[in-house]
């Protein structure tokens, strides 16, 4: 297994100029077997500390913080989308946040552009979640699929909950607009969306591996050739730092607390103990490292 890391460099739109600011892409690339796989930035989010931090035990929490350095008034995270190809298909996992939710986020034609992909060339798109930065590129201007060749998928119980009638009014006013825009972007698709189960091999060495709690029904996604062996973790594993050293705390990104954390030490556990290559959507350096044991806790280490 070969991970390297590379840096992507594309034009801004007014780039005409050999003075125009041009954007740097970091991502990591990941070869499994006959696998490629890809991190694509889409971008960063602008969250306050308090949506992931809030209610954990404050104490313990400053000495985390500042082992990491990190603010927690306000946290960017990064947002990491999967490519995986492996000679006939090209698989995207989530497709970022498109234009609508935060304009620091929606950035993947960018990366697509300097990648020398097009939103035709992708065949399968795999969704971990239904969440905005997750979404909310699925559209294009005219609210049709932005990927019009792919096959798209989802776990049943996600597409089940954000599809139900009852979730606008009950997922909470802080997530209202969540649940509507899943629903309008959902029912553009239902009718083809493939719903699957945990277990289900979607794709050769692809498998669906549900990991509920930060939504109700999260999928993880693991990808195998031969030995060789990596997971796609979304949200299961929503950053560097305490959902690696606390993994049993609540996080308030999480809309079932208690779920997502038993979620968290069974994953890291896996992962860990099978040296699992993991990629996950806001964590740093592209998202691509391994869970390590340290002590009680597990570390984030990037390759």
């Amino acid at each position: 297994m070969l991970t390297r890391r590379q840096f992507l460099a594309t034009a801004t739109a007014a780039a005409a100029t050999p003075l125009a600011p041009r954007r740097l892409w970091a991502g990591s690339t990941l070869t499994l077997g006959a696998l490629q796989i890809d991190t694509l930035s889409d971008g960063t989010l602008t969250l306050p500390g308090d949506f992931i931090l809030g209610g954990m035990p404050q104490a313990e929490l400053q000495a985390v913080v500042a082992r990491h350095g990190l603010p927690t008034d306000v946290l960017t995270p990064p947002c990491n989308v999967t490519l995986l190809r492996d000679g006939s298909n090209t698989v995207l996992f989530d497709v970022g946040a498109g234009p609508d939710f935060q304009p620091s986020a929606g950035k993947l034609l960018e990366a697509f552009d300097a990648m020398g992909l097009a939103p035709e060339d992708i065949t399968h798109v795999l969704f971990t979640h239904a969440h905005p930065d997750h979404l909310w590129g699925l559209l294009d201007e005219f609210d049709e699929p932005l990927f019009p060749n792919a096959e798209f998928m989802i776990g049943a119980a996600e597409f089940d909950y954000w599809m139900h009638p009852d979730t606008v009014t009950t997922i909470g006013e802080a997530r209202t607009a969540f649940a509507v825009g899943a629903q309008r972007r959902l029912a553009v698709i239902a009718d083809s969306v493939r719903r699957v189960a945990d277990g289900d091999e979607v794709l050769p060495g692809v498998q669906a591996v549900l990991t509920p709690g930060h939504t109700p029904g999260h999928l993880c996604w693991a990808i195998a050739d031969g030995a060789d062996s990596a997971m796609v973790v979304g949200d299961a594993l929503g950053n560097h730092h305490v959902a690696f050293e606390r993994p049993d705390w609540a996080s308030g990104s999480d809309q079932d607390k208690d779920t997502a954390a038993a979620t968290r030490v069974a994953l890291l556990d896996r992962l860990a103990a099978d040296r699992m290559a993991l990629i996950g959507y806001h964590l740093p350096g592209g998202g691509v490292g391994h869970a390590v044991r340290d002590g009680a806790a597990y570390r984030f280490e990037e390759s």
